[in-house]
């Protein structure tokens, strides 16, 4: 097994740039940090880097390195003495009947909630605008707790989706106040497009313009609106169950 036990080790430099988007997208690659989420991304796992052989992984390249090693390359504080050094996910539109698409999420912790919510209501894609926060931010994967690798992710422009969605008559549905209809009066379906839009200023208004009808959900007037995640649940759940 390979040794590398200098934190100035060329290769150990390189895999700290990877902790820039820029480096990141250079070389189609990115690092996850801990047990469950090394786990979890087993798929797209390139090699490890690990501080005790009894966490080897097979069928990767497994480094033995220390733990001062693991600490600079980690993101967390006190971080578990393993890494992973991953793929970017193949970008690909397969057949789809329920699409979740992002229009300009900034926050890590809500688009991590929506990839997990929508993991867990069913939804097959999920599509980021290409304003949108880098998903293989840390911040992403962490708060997605490992559902980010169990469904399929891509990046691109939310108007050119909707056009290839509605020629797969897949009905797109906005979210917003003006004009949209409560949540609890549309008919239950199975094959749907749900468009949610940045925290501070909703859905662009070209966007809202090229979807079908726009959802709202209904809640008491004291309180102003949800938070994006929340919402997104709220919706995907009610199009999950039966």
């Amino acid at each position: 097994m390979k040794k590398i036990e200098s934190i100035n080790n060329e290769h150990i430099k390189a895999l700290y740039k990877l902790k820039t988007k820029k480096n990141r997208d250079e070389n189609q690659m990115f690092l996850v940090d801990g047990y469950h989420l090394v786990k979890e991304a087993q798929q797209y796992l390139k090699e490890v880097l690990i501080v005790d052989e009894k966490d080897a992984i097979s069928g990767v390249e497994n480094i033995l390195v220390t733990m001062e090693i693991i600490k600079k390359l980690s993101s967390t504080e006190t971080p578990q003495p393993i890494i992973g050094v991953c793929h970017y996910f193949k970008e690909e539109i397969e057949a789809v009947n329920r699409v979740l698409l992002l229009d300009n999420l900034q926050d890590p912790g809500n688009v991590g909630t929506l990839i997990r919510s929508a993991l867990g209501f069913n939804m097959d894609l999920i599509v980021l605008s290409n304003d949108s926060v880098d998903i293989y931010n840390d911040k992403v994967i962490r708060a997605s707790q490992g559902a980010i690798f169990k469904i399929k992710i891509i990046r691109k422009d939310i108007c050119e989706m909707i056009e290839i969605l509605k020629d797969k008559g897949i009905k797109v549905w906005g979210t917003s106040l003006k004009n949209g209809k409560a949540l609890n009066d549309f008919e239950k379906v199975n094959k749907y497009a749900l468009v949610l839009g940045n925290e501070g200023n909703g859905v662009k208004e070209a966007i809202l313009n090229k979807c079908d009808k726009c959802i709202f959900v209904e809640m008491e007037k004291k309180l102003e609106s949800l938070n994006v995640g929340i919402a997104g649940s709220i919706i995907m759940h009610y199009f999950y169950s039966k």
